[in-house]
């Protein structure tokens, strides 16, 4: 039987390394499923507590009548009429000074957790109310003062704990669900008596709890906002469109300082209700915090998403094959070692199972633990069916040796994303060059071994 060429021994294994591109893609699809699996069991956890908060407010809302004309045509001729509606001056305070303390903690439900907190924000905000209101169609003395609300917003209102404190003068202010801002469609609101109170400027003191989890974010709209938010947290991720100007992490937490001036909100302080033209308009319900740019947001990022790590490790699948195929070609065409290609197939199976077990065993022990088992499982596995491929157990320590440092590099380059790159690059220049130069002398066509059959011919003839 004629020995296959170098170069059919490479096709051959270049084809099953392709074949293992169908099992490498269902883990990754695995990957995903589970990955969604985990974010409906948070979802399911977290359920009743509060979904990721976002907080406004307060707003001063006073109603007054307006007399307004409406023109329409009757028999061909134009009537004029006269109708009072209702309408409410809406005054964004002057500035608001508040501190936010995030009480993370973790609720667990099989294999699956979350991370929810309980955020007690407290501040004082500052009104004045203007005396002239003609700009804005507002008459003089239509303003029922009487009937005036400070409004809050909350995106979830479900997470919002009992007894919140709004304080004017000292006195505490009896408190109403629904309500909401012109950010926040949601929330609770205080009523208020403006003429008892002096309502050419008003200080505000408020103080409540609220639930949620995953992220907190502040919708500013004020003269000058000042937002502080402390936590235990060590993983924090700022986002949104405003960026904190100060901020202090270390072990034991962190500590973000915000400022924002009302010019850099393009709003209006004082409108009418249901006039406002610019701003972009009201947070859409169920957005994303730390991508809407009216939004200072802060996300409680967990230290290591295992299916992000183990979705990473999927996608250099083919690098453990390719550097596993290249050892066993070498031993086959260089030292005449035979390689079926089941063989191939097994091996490579081995390599591709690592990833699923790296899944399966990360769910429960986490990351580092689940990769060094799964590293070892199949470097062992590989390493002694190697021994009876290649009839040889120094043979097979190559192998061994060859896939734990691939596994260790691999380690490396999930723990330094930014150089992942470069040091993957380098690694597989090293590889080709060290290929290049162990088979520079070798024959891929099988030129010699024709010449040489030919000469066995003639000699018998």
């Amino acid at each position: 039987m004629t020995e296959p060429t170098p170069s059919r021994k490479f096709l051959r294994a270049l084809l099953v390394g392709f074949l293992l591109a169908i099992p490498i893609f269902s883990v990754w699809l695995l990957v995903y499923d589970r990955q969604s699996q985990s974010a409906q069991a948070r979802t399911s956890i977290a359920a009743g507590w509060g979904g990721a908060q976002v907080i406004a407010g307060p707003e001063l809302s006073i109603p007054f009548k307006q007399t307004v004309n409406t023109s329409e045509q009757v028999n061909g001729q134009t009537v004029t009429r006269t109708a009072t509606i209702d309408r409410r001056l809406v005054i964004a305070p002057s500035g608001i000074d508040a501190a936010s303390t995030l009480l993370p903690e973790r609720r667990s439900r099989s294999i699956y957790d979350v991370v929810i907190y309980r955020a007690v924000t407290s501040g004082r905000a500052l009104f004045q109310l203007p005396t002239d209101l003609t700009s804005l169609g507002v008459q003089s003395g239509s303003l029922q003062l009487a009937r005036a609300e400070l409004r809050f917003g909350i995106s979830d209102a479900r997470g919002l704990s009992a007894n919140p404190q709004i304080r004017v003068g000292g006195q505490l202010l009896p408190l109403g669900p629904g309500g909401g801002t012109s950010l926040i469609p949601s929330g609770f609101y205080a009523p208020i008596d403006l003429t008892k109170t002096n309502s050419a400027k008003l200080a505000v003191d408020f103080r409540f709890s609220l639930r949620g989890n995953g992220s907190i974010a502040l919708a500013p709209r004020a003269g000058d906002t000042a937002w502080r938010v402390t936590s235990p947290w060590t993983n924090p991720s700022f986002g949104g469109g405003f960026l904190p100007e100060s901020r202090k992490l270390d072990e034991s937490g962190f500590d973000a300082g915000y400022r924002i001036g009302n010019l850099a909100l393009g709003r209006s302080l004082l409108f009418v209700e249901g006039t406002e033209q610019e701003g972009p308009g009201k947070i859409a319900p169920g957005a994303d915090p730390s991508q809407d740019a009216q939004l200072a947001s802060i996300q409680l990022v967990e230290p290591v998403d295992l299916y992000s790590q183990v979705n990473r490790a999927t996608k250099y699948g083919f690098l453990f094959v390719g550097f596993t195929f290249l050892a066993y070609l070498l031993f086959d065409i260089i030292a005449g070692v035979r390689v079926a290609t089941i063989e191939y197939l097994l091996a490579g199976a081995g390599l591709v199972l690592f990833f699923v077990l790296l899944l399966a065993f990360a769910e429960v022990i986490g990351f580092s633990p689940a990769y060094l088992l799964a590293a070892a499982a199949i470097t062992g596995l590989n390493t002694a069916y190697s021994a009876a491929v290649l009839k040889s157990w120094r043979r097979a320590a190559v192998i061994g040796a060859i896939l734990a440092a691939l596994y260790a590099v691999l380690y490396v380059l999930l723990s330094l994303e930014a150089y992942s790159l470069l040091i993957g690059s380098i690694l597989l220049f090293a590889a080709l060059a060290g290929t290049m130069y162990v088979t520079r002398r070798l024959d891929w066509a099988g030129s010699q071994q024709a010449n040489s059959q030919e000469g066995g011919a003639d000699r018998e003839a």
